[in-house]
């Protein structure tokens, strides 16, 4: 089971990644975010700050759909989060060895191909 010391361990171990600050985590590279705490709404009530799921960059509303189609129980999306290329991770339903995988692809996503290659 991962959680947020996995995410930021994983997230600064990557070339040139940047830790906005925040109330959870907030990563990113070439000021482009690609995994950061969930920013839970419910109606009538204050955001919260949920650092036992993840948003995290997938690329494409194709591989946001199969993640979300094929692992219900893993990823999820709000109505918020339609028009982006972005999914909520549960991350208690993972494993460090899945979470790199993860972690490395979104930030492989959003870095400048002069170094996405270096990893």
């Amino acid at each position: 089971m991962a959680d947020a010391d996995d995410v930021r361990r994983l997230a600064l171990e990557l070339p040139q990644v940047t830790e906005i600050d925040s109330d959870g985590f907030d990563f990113r590279v070439a000021n482009k975010g690609f995994i950061w705490s969930y920013p839970e709404r419910r109606a009538g009530k204050k955001r919260r700050i949920r650092t036992d799921i993840a948003v995290i960059y997938v690329g494409d509303e194709a591989e946001k759909q199969a993640l979300v189609l094929g692992e219900p129980d893993v990823f999820f999306t709000t109505p918020g989060y339609d028009a982006w290329p972005l999914v909520m991770l549960r991350l208690d339903e993972v494993d460090v060895e899945r979470l790199t995988e993860l972690v490395t692809d979104a930030w492989r996503m959003r870095a400048p191909e002069e170094i996405s290659g270096e990893v």
